[in-house]
This record gives structure tokens, C-alpha cells and sequence, in this order.
């Protein structure tokens, strides 16, 4: 039954999500039957481009959406708790020491008017009740476990006194200061140089594996999904559209929309393997009759047009399509 929680097994699954979002011209389908699971320890991919509602997903997850979008059914459950009727305080302590999420734009998610060392010691406050002397120690300590130099000077410094390096870094350390088993990082190179975003995937490598975090990373970057996760999942128009492990992924994409996304990245030395893809996702308020996908599909037939395609499962892929590249394996 679709919106039922599900069995035990993963540590995050969500299954049927639809997200609604009202606005001036009218209320759209933004989230349109997603699912996903995340296991415990695992890193998974979540790829799409803009306007795909990859953060809105995550937004859900947390119970963050804004106010004019709702979730209208599914269940996302964390840890065998269905999050979506979970009441409000509940969330409370879901958020930060079960789940905790590196949000875009770091300087603009931090606190303009607090230092860092006071925006960390509020949430050690809040989760851990810990004492002054121990709030500022853990502080010290959760600035020098995301590699910032000078911890000392980084918590009396605000935000707008650090580089963008550095604010990514602080925002690193708010997620993991109640250490939790989830960690959703949206975006977490965008606007960063090629050095520092190096030093970010390796450092939330570095810190998955001591920690022993699960890790959800949303990005536009397919070369960061290469190096870091191990499954990924593609999104198209508020839907999953493939799901599979990284490796056969990259080597076989299954959905022609994934195909095209891989054909279009940048190559060092040689253009694009493919053209761009022709078109834009479509709008919330006019969604296509059929597979979403087809009207920017070349290799759309007419049940395309005229029926929407459910998963296909494999032992080791899920696609939504008619028509896959390849069989799936």
C-alpha cells in the first residue's frame, strides 16, 4: 500500500513521497511518487538537474519544507519512525542528532550575527546539555576534526570574516556536533574553487569513515559521485528515475535521460561525449501525460506519450522507462 511504512531494513526509506507546492498560478506536483533508501553506513548519490527537487527531497526528509509546499503522501522513515506523522517535537530531536544536513551557500546558512564558536555551543547546549567549559571544549575539538586552522580564531570569528572554504568547514562541524547516523549534504562544493572542493570530498570521506556515517550527497557533479558514493539515483521532474550502484552506473546507464546527463559532462581535453539535452524539465503546473522524460527523449516511442512507466526492478537497478539503453543488471 502505497504511503505504508516500510519493513525494517534500511536506515532511511522513502517510499511514495509526493510534495505540493502552491503558488501564484496555481498548486504543483514537485515530488511525484519518490523513493529511496539509504543504508546505514552507506553513501548514496542523489544527481538531477536544477529544478529536479533533489533539496526538496532532502527538505522533506527533515521536515523543513518552506510554507507554501506540503507533503501530501509517503512515508519517510528514519531508523523505523515514519518522520512525516512524527509530531513536532519529535523532529526536534530527529534533527541534528539523528539527521543532520549541510545546506547550500554555507555563509548564508550560518547565523550573520553569532560566531561560530556561539552557533556551535547552542547546539551542544540544546542536544547535550553540556556545561560552558565543555560546550567550548567540544567546540575546539569539532573545529579541528573538519581540519579548520586556528580553531581559537575560527570560533570568535562570524561568519562573514571566514572564506567560503572555511565557512563549508564550520557548517560541516554544526551537522556533526551531536553525531548523527545520517549526514545529507546538499551541494557541499557549489561556489568553491577546485582545491578547496578536493579538500571538502576528502575531508567528508575522511570523517564518513571515522564516524561511521551514512551519507545522502546531492550534487550536480558526477565526478564527485564517482569518487565518493556507492550507489546512486537519478531524479527527473520530482521522480526516481534510475537507481544503481555507481560503478555499473557510470559503465551502462540504463535511463536515456542518465545517459544523456553522463554524455553532457565536461571532459578534460575532449568536448562532450553527447549533445546537451534539448529543452528544460518541465514546469510543476504542466507536467507531460506519459513518462515525464518524453518530450525531451530521442528515443521516445508513442506509449511514451501516453502511459507513465513504473519502476523495474533488478537485482542490483531500478529504472523507470519503457524503453532502457540497456538491459538492466
Amino acid at each position: 500500500m502505497r504511503g505504508r511504512p516500510p519493513a525494517a531494513g534500511p536506515l532511511l526509506s522513502i517510499r511514495g513521497l509526493d510534495v505540493e507546492l502552491a503558488m501564484p498560478r496555481g498548486s504543483g506536483r514537485v515530488l511525484a511518487g519518490v523513493d529511496l533508501d539509504v543504508d546505514a553506513g552507506e553513501v548514496v548519490g542523489l544527481v538531477g538537474e536544477s529544478g529536479c527537487g533533489k533539496t526538496l527531497t532532502a527538505l522533506s526528509v527533515l521536515r523543513l519544507l518552506p510554507a507554501a509546499a506540503r507533503i501530501t503522501a509517503g512515508a519517510v522513515c528514519f531508523q523505523g519512525r515514519n518522520l512525516v506523522t512524527a509530531r513536532e517535537d519529535e523532529m526536534r530531536g530527529v534533527r541534528g542528532r539523528g539527521i543532520a544536513m549541510i545546506f547550500q551557500a554555507p555563509r548564508e546558512s550560518l547565523n550573520p550575527v553569532l560566531t561560530v564558536g556561539r552557533q556551535l555551543e547552542l547546539v551542544l547546549a540544546r542536544h547535550h546539555r553540556l556545561g560552558g567549559p565543555r560546550r567550548r571544549a567540544r567546540a575546539a575539538e569539532l573545529c579541528a576534526m573538519v581540519e579548520l586552522p586556528d580553531p581559537a580564531r575560527v570560533l570568535r570569528a562570524y561568519p562573514h570574516e571566514l572564506s567560503g572554504g572555511m565557512c563549508q568547514r564550520a557548517m560541516i562541524a554544526l551537522a556533526l556536533a551531536c553525531r548523527p547516523a545520517l549526514l545529507i549534504a546538499d551541494e557541499p562544493t557549489t561556489a568553491l574553487d577546485v582545491t578547496v572542493q578536493l579538500e571538502i570530498l576528502v575531508l567528508l570521506r575522511r570523517l564518513r569513515e571515522t564516524l561511521d556515517l551514512a551519507l545522502l550527497l546531492i550534487t550536480h557533479n558526477l565526478g564527485l559521485v564517482a569518487e565518493v558514493c556507492q550507489r546512486v539515483a537519478v531524479m527527473y521532474a520530482g521522480e526516481i528515475v534510475e537507481t544503481a550502484p555507481v560503478a555499473d552506473l557510470f559503465s551502462a546507464a540504463a535511463h536515456p535521460y542518465t545517459r544523456r546527463l553522463l554524455e553532457a559532462r565536461p571532459r578534460i581535453g575532449a568536448p562532450p561525449a553527447g549533445e546537451p539535452i534539448p529543452g528544460s524539465v518541465p514546469d510543476p503546473l504542466a507536467r507531460p501525460v506519459g513518462c515525464a522524460f518524453h518530450p525531451r527523449c530521442h528515443r521516445v516511442q508513442p506509449r511514451c506519450r501516453q502511459a507513465h512507466p513504473e519502476p523495474e526492478a533488478t537485482a542490483a537497478r531500478v529504472v523507470r522507462c519503457f524503453y532502457p539503453e540497456v538491459a538492466s543488471s
